[in-house]
């Protein structure tokens, strides 16, 4: 006999498990598997990059995240002029297949899962991750990870972009078409909101940016004659975990179920792995503060408690010094273990959907879901994402979010422990620095690269690369031969640069 009550709360909640998985992707969720535990990272050199790769795997971090200097984003080697006093800043500086093998040095490429934060380059790194991967014998189908390939939230939020938007978006549908046939266990794409949000956007504002990034990438795979069900499946989500505790879960919940009921009747997906939106968390960097840092690890342990209550796949917590400088390693230490104690002390992962059906959470679902469609349909009026990035209507609503907040900071209207209420005076906290040698170190490591290869091949690899970028084809493979042949990121980029050319924002009058 069929009980009416469960029959009322199915055709309400749902399960978790099942279309359209606001309550989680996973039927028993937290209780079978963990979220991995991932800690983003990248310290100037490949060495001192992978030391701190294995310092974490030995306090407990499970995936790999790579953090890449900003020369490195933005297609220049270490050496280029362009690169001057930048190099190793923010991240590792990857030029070389030489390079990618020390940062790799030692770690199971069969068995870790490897994320990579990288966008306007992801191609190239991409191919210098499988180079290396294959020079160790590992195939191609046992590589796990991500590559965040996502171009349109680079003209939205963070600005590291190289090519116009036609020629990039054409460069990330190659890493998603190559990685459907060659590296299935790879997520292609990680369409991010992390950034959006970043730049001052509502938690509205970011599912609805977000999955229209989404969905313009899908529609492109489209056209080009992709099948939804094969490329769907390898598209992952990122985003941020704020400081609004209910209402961050409740974004979380809202981005699933919108982004399953976008699949099926937007891009008639027929496979329920189509319908999951997968997504990894990283605790807010705009929420850090300066002051009093150690105030960081109990914003961080929230909003991290955020993201395990809204069903994230992986997350990584941030330390409490990074308002400051690159973290140190014992925050890093506070970091990971914040999120093993939320594992296997808090209890919050026994219990599948701990929240759901809360008043409160379920009527924050549905407001969001709500002011994030309207945003999805007021894109789709004026043209699509791209017209939208290209007439900077986007940009002019996430400023304009991000003004109103700070106008209530100012105003006292918003409370910000530290920093405009209980704050103290000066303090002094160390800080790390980046080595004034690592320049002119890295600058002689890719010259002498250079000088021990074989030129004449690099250069046939390198108009082989351009010819083929004047045509149609996928990219990926001819990017993967070159550095094979010991093409650096620059030159590589720089080809491309001939080609695409360069993009040069919309300025306002």
């Amino acid at each position: 006999m069929r009980d009416p009550k469960a029959d009322a709360y199915r055709e309400g909640l749902g399960f978790p498990g099942e279309p359209p998985f606001t309550r989680g992707i996973h039927p028993t969720m937290y209780r079978a598997r963990l979220w991995t535990m991932r800690q983003y990272a990248g310290f100037g050199t490949a060495k001192e990059t992978n030391r701190r790769f294995k310092y974490l795997f030995a306090h407990g971090n499970e995936g790999l995240s790579v953090a890449f200097d900003l020369p490195t984003q933005i297609g220049y080697d270490s050496d280029a002029p362009m690169a001057r006093g930048e190099v190793g800043r923010v991240g590792v500086a990857i030029s070389t297949v030489e390079d990618m093998d020390i940062l790799l040095d030692g770690l199971p490429l069969d068995r870790v899962s490897t994320s990579m934060t990288i966008n306007a380059t992801a191609a190239i790194l991409l191919a210098l991750y499988l180079a290396v991967g294959e020079a160790r014998g590992v195939a191609r189908e046992s590589l796990r990870g991500t590559v965040q390939n996502d171009i349109l939230k680079e003209y939205i939020a963070r600005s590291t972009y190289i090519y116009p938007p036609a020629p990039s978006i054409r460069l990330a549908l190659d890493v998603i078409e190559f990685c459907s046939r060659e590296v299935p266990r790879w997520n292609a794409i990680s369409v991010s909101g992390y950034h959006i949000r970043e730049a001052g956007a509502t938690a509205a504002q970011e599912i609805g940016f977000t999955l229209a990034n989404g969905i313009a990438y899908l529609e492109a795979a489209v056209s080009r004659g992709l099948d939804v069900d094969t490329i769907a499946p390898q598209i992952s989500f990122f985003f941020n975990a704020h400081i609004d505790l209910l209402e961050e879960i409740a974004k979380f919940r809202a981005a699933r179920r919108l982004w399953a009921t976008i699949m099926r009747e937007r891009f008639h997906a027929t496979k329920a792995e189509s319908l999951e939106l997968r997504f990894h968390a990283q605790t807010a960097g705009v929420a850090l503060t300066a002051q009093q840092p150690e105030n960081n690890a109990v914003r961080v342990a929230i909003q991290a408690l955020a993201a395990v209550l809204g069903g994230a796949q992986s997350l990584h917590t941030n330390s409490m010094d990074e308002a400051l400088s690159l973290p140190s390693e014992k925050a890093v230490r506070v970091a990971v273990r914040t999120q093993q104690i939320l594992a296997h002390e808090s209890g919050v992962a026994n219990t599948v959907d701990p929240v759901g059906g809360s008043f409160a959470i379920e009527s924050l679902t549905d407001r969001l879901e709500s002011e994030a469609v309207g945003l999805i349909r007021e894109t789709d009026r004026r043209g699509g994402m791209l017209k939208a990035i290209e007439t900077g209507w986007v940009q002019r609503q996430i400023a304009d979010s991000a003004y109103r907040v700070q106008v209530e900071l100012e105003r006292g209207e918003r409370t910000v422990v530290g920093v405009n209420a209980y704050a103290e005076g000066d303090e002094r906290v160390p800080v790390t620095k980046t080595d004034p040698r690592l320049e002119p170190e890295r600058i002689r490591q890719v010259r002498a690269f250079r000088a021990k290869r074989r030129q004449g091949e690099v250069d046939s690899h390198l108009h082989r690369l351009e010819d083929e970028a004047r045509s149609d084809a996928n990219l990926v493979p001819a990017i993967l031969d070159s550095v094979q042949a010991k093409a650096t990121l620059g030159e590589i980029s720089d080809v491309l640069r001939t080609v695409f050319g360069t993009y040069k924002p919309r300025q306002e009058v």
